[in-house]
């Protein structure tokens, strides 16, 4: 007889092989056929809402490693709430306008947007921008993402436009938009001024030099400096070329200035940086004339270098005694500082460059030559007429423009401006209401805004929201009307923002507008656009409030930390200015995806890893199970080798659930589920053990740790289950009767566990779940998506259980290091050839001794004999291999093999089984 087709051999077409690649794709399209995410919502409908808002990312290329990363994280955690009961609808959506997209339009079709019809370039850029939402939908959806798909939210929308034009009409309201001409950062190779959140900042060398002005010492002079005339003040400057703007120098109020005799010449500089100036310049003889603190200087006035015209010495806090000279050159029209400054002085604010970074200025030669390039020419002007004191070069952090990567001046223009600084106080306190993941997150947001200056919001290109602003023709005051921004955003919410570039001035304003200074009826349009992070921080307006699934504010947003300064900062501040509230309850940042060495990817660094090859080589689950293998809160480290672990990891979930499915083919579970408090013991000790997996799981995904899920289940699956419970219920699974109460036993537990282990994983391995749940016996769900999270079962352990598997698994840990060493020693070959003697202590005998005569079952061998130990508390093991004969059926080493003479090579039992199966028998 063939006793191998007597055995309940696992069955199942869950494959071994999972072929991601090709298995998910059809999981994909099972799911549009049933039509899955709209399954969930009218399950869900009525339910308690989770709303995760989606931060859009820049319609203009095909996802990157970064963005796979953060859909698949706000993915797993709208399944999770959507597990857990809550209705929670998810809305992808895509950012469109602005320069990258004005950039790669030019790029392509070789045209210069200045000769075009501004609407047949906005025409190319949409085109476009939708090219690449269509591609980057595709790409997500590959990653097994689920979403309101058909309805993203775009800011090219004319509905959007129409709310973003409206949140600027509450600011207008409020009295948070001005005009002014201030120093802005500004792309002179893309020709627009840029916002705090578009800079970045990269290592360059520079000029450095120090430049003496001569104070200038006249009858209103105190008498203690004008005896030792001439003196002379040097400022430090790593930007010559803003020299020209120069119209001040700036002490530090509180310090103390030295006034030198060096190499025979007089100079007041600040005392902390005598020596290091010293070393710099070369001074070889240098004596203390006098002492001052600088708020004594106030007033004093010096020479420009080669300018006509004298400069204030003026006061400011900002001044440091740690670099430079203490004195610092003063140009209003080219920083922040310098302007505020001026404010303060009534400075007049120069800036003589044009868009394209040029001189307009005739001085020294300098109209119509770029800004670096008059450095050269003002340091020599400086050598050759005795006032360049140093000339070298320092290597600092300087800011480069986020899209073109080149660096960028600070430049003084006509901007618009929202009022950040009369709503600040507001804003920082706003966060305590915020849960900030990770929470070192909220210092970080909290020390940018503290420092963020006013927000400019308007940009000198074509593609995008237009400033909804008018001004007279006859005394050019801008019209700031709300009625007018409210006109215009009807018309908008109609026709969308190309109608600011199709109509007239006069065809956009209501009849009858006037401007309020002169009474002129005759208008022009602002040419300029919204900032585009204007565009993406009003959506909590176009998006959550708008529609209807939605609510606000948001439960989470959820981006990576660079956004502290984009999309969480900038919908920050729009919300509290024209709502009072934040728009999120909790904010999650993750770090950046980074090489093995921790290194940022780069083209250049050759370290770039597309999600789309990762998807068609490996599949999305292992991408996905690679997210959720990171801890998130810190960079997130990638490569082959990473990959080929998580390979690894998924391939024992994956073998391990298809073990269970495998054993599970005859199962039925409205019939065979064998009661909870009939379980074997064996059975009910896994069940405890899952009960706390599933706690720690639970857990875990409460708090976003999904790393430690991963850890969770992985360490469960080779643990507990394969390395133990699986391997020993595999001769009750396959040697016991079908229908034994044993085997079903076996049977409920992993149908049992399975079913939670798939729940759990949804969120995650989406795919894989999917696929194992369609393979999962009894009735059940259209998709695992729809399931509720799993309920504890209702078994626990009490002291003394748990004591006595505790006793059992130091047993057990002793058993296996003698079996090993026996195996080694060619003792025995298979473990089922030994019998034990285990030698243990009373205590120990005391729990063990309940196993019923279990232990050779539970530690894999065909007899053991437990005894007591008097002498120490220590385990010892011996082994003996077994002289009985092995049935050929079960393996087991028995001394009743070979006594039946119609089955001389079966044990009792398997030929109770055979003749059970035949009809030979009674049943059993």
């Amino acid at each position: 007889m063939d006793y191998s087709k007597t055995l309940n051999l696992p069955k199942t077409n869950f494959a071994m092989k999972a072929n991601l690649p090709e298995k998910e794709r059809e999981i994909q399209r099972y799911w549009g056929e049933i039509d899955l995410y709209r399954l969930i919502r009218g399950k869900r409908a009525g339910r308690p809402k989770f709303i995760l808002h989606d931060g859009p990312p820049y319609a203009n290329g095909d996802i990157h490693l970064g963005q796979a990363l953060n859909k698949i994280m706000k993915d797993t955690i709208v399944r999770y709430h959507t597990m857990l009961g809550e209705d929670a609808p998810y809305v992808p959506g895509w950012d469109t306008h602005g320069l990258p997209t004005e950039q790669q339009v030019a790029k392509i079709t070789k045209r210069d947007r200045r000769t075009i019809d501004p609407l047949e370039w906005r025409r190319e850029c949409r085109n476009f921008a939708a090219k690449y939402i269509d591609r980057q939908r595709e790409e997500f959806k590959r990653l097994g993402v689920l979403g309101d798909w058909d309805n993203p939210y775009v800011t090219f929308d004319p509905n959007y436009e129409a709310s973003q034009i409206r949140v600027f009409k509450e600011l207008v309201k409020k009295n948070l938009v001005y005009r002014a001409l201030k120093p802005v950062y500004w792309c002179y190779h893309c020709e627009t001024s840029l916002a705090e959140a578009e800079i970045e900042y990269k290592e360059t060398t520079s000029p450095s030099i120090i430049v003496s002005f001569r104070l200038i010492l006249d009858g209103s002079s105190a008498d203690t400096l004008r005896d030792k005339d001439p003196i002379y003040v040097p400022i430090w400057t790593t930007t010559p070329w803003t020299l020209p703007g120069n119209t001040a120098i700036a002490l530090n109020p509180n310090a103390k200035y030295l006034l030198i005799e060096a190499d025979q010449k007089r100079f007041i500089l600040v005392e902390e940086r005598l020596s290091a100036v010293r070393e710099l310049v070369g001074w070889k003889d240098v004596t203390l004339l006098g002492e001052f603190l600088g708020k004594d200087l106030e007033g004093y006035k010096a020479q420009h270098p080669f300018e006509d015209r004298e400069v204030p010495l003026v006061l400011g806090d900002h001044v440091s005694t740690e670099e430079g000279t203490g004195a610092v050159h003063t140009a209003p029209g080219h920083g922040p500082e310098d302007y505020e400054v001026g404010l303060k002085y009534n400075l007049p604010v120069l800036s003589p460059i044009d868009e394209l970074g040029r001189f307009t200025t005739e001085t020294l030669g300098l109209k119509g030559m770029n800004v670096l390039e008059a450095n050269k020419v003002i340091i020599s002007y400086l050598e050759e007429n005795g006032k360049l004191l140093y000339n070298g070069t320092v290597n600092h952090d300087y800011p480069h423009c986020w899209r073109c990567r080149k660096p960028v001046i600070f430049r003084a223009t006509e901007q618009w401006f929202i009022d950040v600084n009369s709503f600040r106080d507001v804003a920082l306190k706003s966060l305590d209401s915020v849960e900030w993941i990770p929470p070192w997150s909220k210092n970080r947001m909290v020390g940018m805004l503290e420092v963020r200056p006013d927000w400019c919001i308007s940009r000198q290109r074509i593609w995008g929201v237009p400033l909804p602003i008018f001004y007279c023709k006859r005394c050019n005051s801008p019209l700031l009307d709300t009625e007018v921004i409210e006109y215009v955003a009807r018309i908008f919410e109609k026709e969308g923002s190309d109608s600011w570039f199709r109509y007239s001035a006069e065809e956009l304003l209501p009849d009858g507008t006037v401007c309020p200074k002169c009474g002129s009826k005759e208008f022009e349009k602002e040419k300029d656009i919204m900032d585009v992070w204007f565009d993406s921080g009003s959506s909590f307006a176009g998006v959550l409030k708008r529609n209807r699934d939605l609510s606000f504010p948001a439960d989470m947003y959820l981006e990576g930390s660079d956004q502290h300064r984009g999309w969480f900062q900038t919908s920050l501040l729009l919300s509290v200015a024209t709502e009072g509230i934040p728009p999120y309850r909790k904010v999650l940042t993750h770090g950046f995806v980074v090489d093995e060495s921790g290194k940022k990817m780069s083209k250049s660094l050759g370290n770039v890893i597309d999600p789309q090859e990762i998807v068609n080589s490996l599949g999305a689950d292992v991408l996905r199970l690679w997210v959720a293998s990171s801890d998130f809160r810190s960079d997130i480290k990638v490569s082959k080798n990473i990959l080929n672990q998580i390979v690894e990891a998924y391939r024992k979930i994956r073998n391990t659930i298809r073990f269970m499915l495998g054993n599970l083919y005859d199962f039925d579970p409205e019939r065979d589920t064998v009661p909870l408090d009939k379980l074997d013991i064996l059975d009910r000790w896994v069940l405890s053990e899952w009960n706390e997996l599933l706690d720690r799981v639970k857990t875990a995904y409460d708090e976003y740790e999904f790393h430690m899920v991963f850890h969770s289940v992985h360490s469960f699956c080779v643990n507990q289950l394969s390395s133990f419970y699986l391997d020993v219920i595999k001769d009750r699974l396959y040697v016991e009767l079908p229908t034994s109460p044993k085997r079903r036993s076996a049977q409920t537990t992993l149908y049992s566990i399975l079913k939670g282990i798939l729940k759990i994983l949804a969120p995650i391995m989406v795919h894989t779940a999917e696929e194992a749940w369609q393979h999962l016996p009894g009735q059940k769900e259209l998709s695992v998506h729809l399931e509720d999270w799993p309920d504890r079962f209702s078994i626990s352990l009490n002291q003394e259980e748990m004591d006595m598997w505790r006793h059992f698994f130091a047993v057990r840990d002793e058993v296996n290091k003698k079996l090993d060493e026996a195996r080694q020693n060619k003792v025995i070959g298979n473990s089922l050839e030994a019998k034990l003697k285990v030698f243990v202590p009373a205590t120990t005998y005391s729990y063990i001794s309940r196993f019923n005569g279990q232990l050779g079952e539970l530690l894999l061998v065909s007899e053991v004999e437990l005894l007591i130990k008097d002498s120490s508390d220590s385990i010892e093991v011996e082994i003996i291999p077994l002289e009985y004969n092995k049935c050929q059926r079960c393996w087991m080493y028995t001394p009743d093999v070979g006594k039946d003479e119609r089955y001389p090579d079966l044990c009792e039992r398997c030929i109770s089984v055979i003749e059970n199966i035949t009809g030979k028998g009674e049943d059993r």
